[in-house]
């Protein structure tokens, strides 16, 4: 939209300052500020928050990360959920190595790949 952090503060109503620390990743926007945010700039305002606060899916889930026999299925809901996966810096290959946990037990909640993963990342580095 070719727009400034100064330009876009303007429109929404806050300092341009506080647009740079929200694009720096230093600061969230509040619940009002996301959704000026997200009608300024087209975006859609549950995908803006889902950028924001990946945690915010979970609470919103329908019952589609649910496997067959009505159970959390962790892995899907793990697996692809991006900006989580960005967050944590989640590489190829480490997915592959979390899949492989998958197959051997099923994991419901997707909070435990992360443990899994910084336990295995913290093993790697020796601490």
């Amino acid at each position: 939209m070719r727009l400034t952090q100064r330009d876009l503060a303007t429109i929404v109503g806050v300092k341009a300052s506080h647009i740079a620390y929200i694009e720096g990743g230093q600061r969230n926007p509040s619940l009002a500020l996301l959704r000026r945010l997200a009608d300024t700039l087209g975006l859609n305002r549950k995908e803006l928050l889902f950028l924001i606060h990946p945690d915010a899916r979970h609470l919103t889930e329908d019952h589609a990360s649910r496997s067959a026999s009505g159970k959390r299925d962790g892995w899907r809901e793990f697996s692809s959920n991006r900006a989580l996966l960005k967050r944590h810096n989640v590489t190829p290959g480490e997915l592959k190595v979390l899949r492989q946990v998958h197959a051997l037990s099923r994991v419901s909640n997707p909070r435990n790949f992360l443990f899994v993963l910084n336990s295995i990342r913290m093993a790697a580095n020796g601490d």
